[in-house]
């Protein structure tokens, strides 16, 4: 069986890794420290919401009905794309104006935590 949300988690925790290698080995020669600052917290999140998406995505295969958690799980991935993806675009380019979209990002975030909330504060879910 194909467990698509697990392997977009490990993608997104693989790709945090090499961005973080990347800062740390090339990026770090060639932006300000306040740029590398605000790629690093990309980086951090991304990590961070890679992880949570992981285990939201374990959980979804213990309840493979319940849909607060693939509501909660593709959160995260679009708070990955949005919020670290324009902190990423922001310090490669100096563009700020994509700085509009962190906060949806955080948005996303803070959606995919309040439905596992939801999960962890519902005794109903079939078991």
């Amino acid at each position: 069986m194909i467990h698509p949300l697990i392997s977009i988690a490990a993608v997104n925790g693989l790709i945090a890794v090499l961005l973080g290698a990347f800062t740390t080995h090339t990026l770090k020669e060639s932006i300000t420290e306040e740029l590398l600052r605000t790629f690093q917290t990309g980086v951090t999140y991304h990590m961070y919401h890679s992880l949570a998406m992981l285990a939201v995505s374990m959980l979804s295969l213990h309840f493979p009905h319940v849909r607060v958690l693939k509501f909660s799980a593709y959160s995260f991935l679009l708070g990955i794309i949005l919020f670290s993806g324009s902190l990423y675009f922001l310090a490669l380019t100096e563009v700020r104006g994509i700085g509009i979209i962190t906060p949806i990002g955080g948005i996303f975030f803070i959606l995919g935590w309040i439905a596992l909330c939801i999960f962890g504060a519902k005794p109903n879910f079939q078991k």
